[in-house]
C-alpha cells in the first residue's frame, strides 16, 4: 500500500514562502510521479504542479515562475517550494503519487492521473 505523507504546512504571510514535502515508505520515488493538488471548501481540487521519474515538471499557469517542484533521492521527498504566495494560495494541499512509472519525462496535472493520495497539509496566508 502506497500511502504519501505531506509536511510542511502551515501559517504564512502573503508574499511568503513556504516548501511543502511529500514521502511516502516502502517506496522509491524516483519511480514514481509525484503530484500537488489544492483544495479549498466548496471548489475542486486542481492541480498545481507535478515531477515525472525522469524529472519532467509540470506546473499550473498561474503558479509558474513561483513555484517550484524537486525530490531529494537520498531523503526520499519531493518538495513543492512556494514562492510570493498570494491570497489565492491558501488551501489543504495533497500530494498524490502513481507508480512505479520509470523513464517518464511528462507528468499530468489531473487529479485523474494519481491513484495514491496523501491526507492533505493546511496552507494558510494572512494578508
Amino acid at each position: 500500500q502506497v500511502q504519501p505523507v505531506e509536511s510542511g504546512g502551515g501559517l504564512v504571510h502573503s508574499g511568503g514562502s513556504l516548501r511543502l514535502s511529500c514521502t511516502a515508505s516502502g517506496i522509491s520515488l524516483e519511480d514514481y510521479t509525484v503530484g500537488w493538488f489544492r483544495q479549498v471548501p466548496g471548489k475542486e481540487r486542481e492541480g498545481v504542479a507535478c515531477l515525472s521519474s525522469s524529472s519532467g515538471k509540470n506546473f499550473k499557469d498561474s503558479v509558474k515562475g513561483r513555484f517550484t517542484i524537486s525530490r531529494d533521492d537520498v531523503a526520499n521527498t519531493v518538495s513543492l517550494h512556494m514562492n510570493t504566495l498570494t491570497p489565492a494560495a491558501p488551501g489543504v494541499y495533497f500530494c498524490a503519487m502513481e507508480g512505479p512509472i520509470l523513464r517518464v519525462g511528462r507528468c499530468f496535472i489531473s487529479d485523474s492521473v494519481y491513484t495514491h493520495w496523501g491526507q492533505g497539509t493546511q496552507v494558510t496566508v494572512s494578508s
